[in-house]
């Protein structure tokens, strides 16, 4: 390759397959490499060029070379691993796939952002370019901020918003300021989202599991606890599906002030209520005790990494230098983007958009389960992107249930992988996400796991 390269190409070309061949171990450690006189009439080059390669791969610590003693491939080089592996969370081959969580990607807005895309490269300022704010642009926040003010009722200062990676990195931050101040737990539902734990765990954090009931968090054990931080999902608790009553929104927020602690809101899907207007989040009642947290991960894409948290003044300077430190910032074009897309009203035609698939889809799971698995219970407010079903005792024991839906290719997940505790009964309890199946996946979907389940 190097004798065909383009003459000024043909050194680079010669040092990079020596690199390769070096690295790949085609030649190994120990090889007694030609002399450049012979190697420069091999390739019908110069010799001048060969004596270059030799010097610049003997520098960077490839090759050893000696006067008079030749030039050797070096003992320093090991091969790099050449497998690529793919660590997306996808499932192998599901037939239907009933895990919660994943919206439908091909909802996603493509033409609408592209134009934003372009319209925003078209006249972003060069010094928008550099390191971003820590917190984020300013366009997005402040179009963020009116958001988020109107559609979900928060008290949204632009300068107490920031943008970080999706609700993830808000967590993340927030369990390093806790640990800062002293916080070696946190408070968690019980059952809630396992994810929170591992994040928290990150930043040094133990987790207290909570129990819950119909109207939110039990206060008596949340007293007990001894925790002065926890995390909450009060607009729609995953995965139970229920909405925290006034009564007991009042209630978590007079324990907050009463231990001096927070409470973590992460409005995951406050958008998206099918049956009545959705219920504005807890932050609006309290600013300085309540650190909200959203993303775009449900209404527009996961991989966008865009997320924001909304921080009590007290806690500001240390997030808001911790996000410094972590990344110095969000990327200010994939920013200035949403803020474009925001300000021209396509996020608030996507939410609409996803409103109307979703509760559709949800409305065709409720009726397939009806049909398929009759006296199935589905519970929680009509919200979201899952439900929670409870199938008649002769569907059970859940064991048998999941590894025979397993055995058809079915991906699902039990209530109780959300919880410590675990149901006496024989019932079947499943978290089904609806979101990311057309209403005639979910009805295939439904009869397949009828089939596979059915006495046989």
């Amino acid at each position: 390759p190097a004798a065909a390269a383009p003459a000024r190409g043909r050194g680079r070309a010669l040092q990079s397959a020596l690199r390769e061949a070096v690295r790949s171990g085609r030649l190994g450690a120990g090889t007694r490499l030609p002399a450049s006189r012979e190697l420069a009439a091999d390739l019908g080059v110069s010799r001048g060029l060969v004596t270059e390669a030799y010097e610049q791969l003997t520098a960077e610590g490839y090759l050893r070379s000696g006067r008079g003693a030749g030039t050797w491939v070096s003992d320093a080089v090991r091969a790099a691993a050449r497998e690529i592996r793919d660590l997306a969370p996808r499932p192998p081959g599901a037939r239907a796939d009933f895990r919660p969580g994943t919206p439908d990607l091909s909802l996603f807005p493509r033409a609408a952002w592209s134009a934003a895309h372009a319209s925003v490269l078209a006249r972003l300022p060069h010094h928008a370019l550099g390191y971003p704010d820590p917190r984020g642009l300013p366009a997005l926040r402040t179009a963020l901020a009116a958001l988020l003010a109107r559609r979900r009722g928060v008290a949204a200062d632009p300068e107490r918003l920031m943008v970080c990676s999706g609700v993830a990195q808000a967590t993340t931050l927030l369990g390093f300021a806790l640990y800062g101040r002293g916080l070696r737990t946190v408070g968690m539902e019980d059952p809630g989202s396992p994810e929170h734990a591992s994040l928290f765990a990150s930043s040094g954090l133990g987790t207290v599991p909570l129990p819950l009931d119909a109207e939110g968090l039990a206060p008596g054990p949340l007293a007990r606890s001894g925790v002065r931080a926890v995390v909450t999902t009060p607009s729609h608790q995953f995965p139970s599906g229920i909405s925290y009553s006034p009564e007991r929104r009042t209630e978590l927020l007079e324990w907050a002030r009463s231990v001096d602690g927070f409470v973590l809101e992460d409005d995951y899907d406050g958008d998206f209520r099918y049956d009545r207007a959705p219920v504005g989040a807890l932050q609006g009642l309290d600013p300085e005790r309540v650190v909200y947290t959203g993303s775009v991960s449900k209404s527009l894409a996961p991989g966008l990494r865009l997320g924001w948290l909304l921080a009590p003044r007290e806690l500001l300077d240390e997030l808001v230098e911790r996000k410094r430190t972590m990344d110095l910032g969000n990327p200010s074009l994939d920013q200035a983007v949403l803020a474009e897309f925001i300000e021209r009203g396509g996020y608030d035609r996507q939410l609409r958009r996803c409103q109307r698939a979703y509760r559709e889809r949800r409305d065709a799971l409720v009726t397939a389960l009806a049909t398929h698995f009759p006296g199935t219970e589905v519970s929680g407010i009509a919200a979201g992107l899952h439900v929670i079903a409870r199938l008649p005792e002769r569907y059970g024991p859940e064991p048998r249930f999941l590894r025979r839906a397993e055995e058809a290719g079915i991906a699902l997940r039990p209530l109780a992988d959300h919880g410590t505790a675990r149901p006496a009964d024989g019932h079947v309890r499943l978290v089904i996400g609806y979101a990311q199946l057309t209403p005639g996946g979910i009805q295939r979907g439904v009869r397949l796991l009828a089939e596979a389940v059915a006495d046989r």
